[in-house]
């Protein structure tokens, strides 16, 4: 345990710890640069790139300032962004990126935990200070047109539609499996994979792949004293929001849309930044809404960049692969973070903590309250160690591997407090057998679910005040845990047992409850079990 505490909490501690999640906005002059005055013209039809350039270079010559941009339809292609300058869209205005890839140099950036050639952003920035993107208006990554989309997320009218559009498709034992914008897009991967391997910096190198090289919708890397305040962005060509490296980062009442079968839709993925706040905000993506990462393998363990000192509060999550995630690109380590009164609604899971072997990295510190779901698909809260770039929670085994920089570390978790109107599973825990998932506390969940909680390789768990209303199995099936202890859970078994312990490495599984061995809260072990496992309280 570390010394740090919730600023969302009272008591000894406190005043300290608010002040380390303190959260620096950025300081632009009060200066306006209007966009029309520099040529630009919203009919959806002019190419506005040089336009948005000119406008930027006026303003960051002049010191700084804002850059409005008023009701219309605004095509550009990429815009640089440069310090101290704040583009504002006005209500009514939708900047519109082109769908002319050549548009979109090829420049060394960030991609799912690497170090890596992409094509350049619609909305870049690199190593600035006091920057903002404000106003009501819309910023439309122009994604569909770079974006792989999968047969089985389209139903037949829709997939025959994208497929006469242009673009070739990928077969897969014979029949039609992704639609892919180009053959350089669909033969993109084995070659972009090889000369990473290679080690290959040479951009030129890369031409070849530019369709495949998705750019994320905004790329803010190294930068510092950032804030993002009232937009919606939306229909980005991978991931939409994507600070990277970055310091002092407020993102507020903005709304992050993709479709729902987006490859990569990704709504934020905060990487190895320190000191953020997300709030107010909506998320309706296609991938992880709201993420937190720190880089991938050893490239992230060296550049040793955790997420830290994270607030998370008030933000709303439609469709998404994960409402909250952490993971699985965690290399760099991530720590210090508070989540709070957040809603998702329709999520494939609600809190999802992911992660394999081969990451390395230490997740500690975490403290998530007042979360509240409905109609979650999969888990309403995952911990799986075992990901494999598929959608869902991989289950693990028993087997062991010997400990390593490459093993994940996740350890001192807390949620409270959380309500759940329906879910697949109220809980699942897949750790691993070398390192457990260490000091997770589950206080205060009332949950429907179909099945109960499931936890295999945890040490130092801690269910306390649950209200589970299952439909199948046992409540709680605890399997090769050690130290875990159970009080004041409410509920009956589908199958009459309120707690099921296996696996022969199980060990001091404490439970408080008065009235188990009534009808449906039966306490059963298996075979392999060793006797006085379980201690009643």
């Amino acid at each position: 345990m570390n010394t740090y505490y919730s600023p969302l909490g009272t008591g000894e501690g406190v005043e300290s710890d608010t002040k380390a999640y303190e959260v620096s906005l950025p300081v632009i002059p009060a200066r306006d640069f209007q966009i029309t005055d520099y040529g630009a013209v919203g009919d959806g039809l002019t190419d506005n790139t040089e336009m948005f350039r000119l406008a930027i270079a006026a303003c960051a010559e002049a010191g700084g300032g804002r850059i409005v941009i008023p009701a219309g339809v605004w095509l550009t292609g990429p815009i640089v962004l440069r310090s101290r300058i704040e583009l504002h869209v006005q209500a009514g205005a939708l900047v519109t990126f082109s769908r002319n890839f050549d548009q979109y140099p090829l420049i060394a950036s960030s991609f799912e935990g690497w170090q890596a050639v992409r094509c350049q952003s619609p909305i870049d920035g690199e190593q600035l200070e006091d920057i903002a993107i404000t106003g009501e208006g819309i910023w439309d990554g122009g994604g569909e047109a770079w974006r792989p989309v999968k047969r089985s997320k389209m139903t037949a009218s829709q997939w025959n539609r994208l497929v006469s559009s242009g673009g070739v498709v990928e077969h897969a034992g014979g029949d039609e499996a992704i639609w892919w914008p180009s053959t350089s897009a669909l033969e993109g991967s084995a070659i972009a994979n090889r000369l990473h391997l290679e080690q290959v910096c040479d951009v030129a190198a890369y031409e070849e792949v530019r369709d495949f090289l998705r750019p994320n919708m905004v790329s803010l890397r190294q930068c510092r004293r950032v804030l993002l305040d009232g937009p919606t962005f939306q229909n980005s060509p991978a991931w939409n929001l994507h600070p990277w490296a970055s310091e002092h980062v407020t993102i507020r009442n903005v709304s992050v849309r993709n479709p729902w079968f987006s490859q990569n839709g990704d709504g934020l993925d905060i990487e190895s930044c320190r000191h953020v706040l997300v709030e107010q905000s909506v998320f309706d993506v296609g991938d992880d809404a709201i993420c937190l990462k720190s880089g991938k393998d050893a490239e992230g363990r060296e550049l040793g960049l955790p997420s830290e000192y994270i607030t998370i509060r008030n933000c709303t999550v439609y469709h998404g692969h994960g409402g909250f995630v952490i993971g699985s690109e965690m290399s760099g380590g991530v720590r210090h973070v508070r989540v709070a009164d957040c809603t998702f609604i329709g999520t494939d899971i609600g809190l999802r903590f992911k992660s394999a072997r081969g990451r390395g990295g230490v997740v500690e510190d975490i403290q998530v309250e007042r979360i509240y779901m409905k109609d979650i698909i999969m888990e309403a809260i995952s911990f799986s160690f075992f990901y494999a770039n598929q959608e869902g929670s991989a289950r693990g085994s028993d087997l062991s591997q010997e400990v390593s920089e490459e093993t994940p570390v996740f350890r001192d978790i807390q949620i409270s407090d959380v309500v759940c109107a329906g879910a697949e599973t109220a809980l699942l825990v897949s750790g691993l057998s070398e390192m457990p998932l260490d000091g997770l506390v589950i206080q205060g969940y009332t949950v429907t679910a179909r099945n109960g909680v499931q936890c295999a390789h945890a040490k130092h768990l801690r269910i306390a005040e649950m209200n589970a209303h299952i439909t199948e199995g046992s409540l709680i099936h605890l399997h090769q845990c050690k130290g875990a202890e159970l009080e004041a859970i409410e509920g009956v078994g589908a199958d009459g047992r309120l707690l099921m312990v296996t696996g022969h490495e199980s060990a001091g599984i404490v439970c408080r409850e008065s009235d188990a061995d009534t009808e449906g809260r039966q306490i059963s072990v298996g075979p392999e079990v060793r006797s006085g496992v379980i201690i009643r309280r």
